[in-house]
């Protein structure tokens, strides 16, 4: 592994470490009553580093999460929308550890059940639809504004959002196996 390895994955540790700390920190005091600064000293980096991960604190929560998507995004090979994004999910959840993968579930769990993260997610939904579209549209040869392209991603993410709440009721279920076999049957035109 070479040096550039082994700083990416010291950044994914550190990026990971914030996140635990700042959730765990938002359990305990509540999101309002925590403070960038207070996350900072629980996951023992300097605010000054907390700002290189994350923007703000509200970007801790919310849909700014999706990096790994699209990262796989970027790597799939051409085809229709909707087997680009089955794709981009498969990639995106094979290169996260199990402790990874429950991490996020346990902060998409939190974030789903804070109003205010629930409206800044909201808020930022459009700019993080608008680049999938971008990223998709390269992938299937079509115009970001394609209706269709519209259609396939508003289908992709709906199925997504269903099967993660039922997976917030059920943390026992396979989601990444679930969110995969809700994208086939998608991507075989809901045929029975």
């Amino acid at each position: 592994m070479g040096e550039s390895g082994l700083r990416q994955r010291k950044k994914a540790r550190t990026r990971e470490t914030i996140l635990n700390e700042a959730f765990r920190l938002f359990r305990e005091r509540g999101y309002g009553g925590t403070t960038v600064e207070q996350i900072a000293e629980a996951a023992e980096i300097s605010p000054a580093t907390f700002f290189r991960y994350f923007p703000t604190k509200e970007h801790l929560v919310t849909l700014d999460r999706f990096l790994p998507l699209a990262e796989a995004l970027a790597a799939q090979p051409p085809g229709p929308p909707v087997t680009v994004l089955r794709g981009a999910f498969r990639t995106a959840f094979a290169a996260l550890s199990a402790e990874e993968i429950a991490g996020g579930h346990a902060r998409e769990v939190f974030a789903a059940t804070v109003p205010e993260l629930l409206v800044a997610n909201l808020r930022r939904s459009p700019g993080v639809i608008r680049e999938v579209g971008e990223a998709v549209a390269e992938r299937a040869a079509c115009a970001a504004d394609d209706p269709r392209l519209r259609n396939a991603i508003g289908a992709v993410f709906g199925v997504v959002a269903i099967v993660w709440l039922q997976w917030a009721h059920d943390p026992g279920m396979d989601g990444p196996a679930e969110i995969d076999a809700a994208l086939a049957h998608l991507e075989s035109g809901l045929s029975p």
